[in-house]
């Protein structure tokens, strides 16, 4: 009866954490501004190998782990709220040994940090050079002195 007993509580503790779970976490910065700091992390951290990622959508399918801990699938979504940003990651297994979803957000805070502090732009690829430029106190090229980046724009001058 007591082996039963121990074997049942056994198998509560540790098949607990084998089972998917979805993890919520809040940034306070706005998913625009999270998302670049995100897929640096899946890009660059050498953990991770990509499955698939939506700009668009801003998800992101990917695999954690390798021989030894075996390779899991996890994936996750950027969701606004306000002018907060939440994060969900659903992890294939938390447990004693693994925190994918704890390593994942340590990794894109220290990714949002860096992206922070190197003045990483979070404008959208095609934002406007003077919006930039005005926000840094300087003045954008126009296309009339000749030095726009935007060879269309360019005209020779008289």
């Amino acid at each position: 009866m007591a082996r039963r007993m121990v074997l049942a509580m056994l198998f509560v503790v540790l098949g607990g954490a084998a089972v998917a779970k979805t993890h919520h976490d809040m940034f306070d910065v706005p998913c625009k501004t999270l998302w670049p700091a995100v897929k640096d992390t899946l890009r660059n951290s050498g953990k991770y190998g990509i499955i698939g990622i939506d700009n668009e959508e801003m998800t992101a399918s990917y695999n954690i782990g390798g021989y030894m801990g075996g390779k899991r699938t996890n994936s996750l979504v950027l969701n606004s709220k306000g002018n907060q940003c939440e994060l969900q990651v659903q992890t294939s297994y938390s447990g004693l040994v693994h925190n994918d979803e704890g390593d994942l957000k340590d990794r894109i805070e220290q990714s949002l940090k860096k992206l922070q502090n190197t003045g990483a732009s979070t404008q959208p690829a095609g934002a406007s050079a003077s919006a930039s430029a005005n926000a840094e106190g300087g003045t954008a090229p126009s296309a009339s002195d000749g030095k726009s980046s935007d060879p269309a724009a360019r005209t020779p001058k008289q």
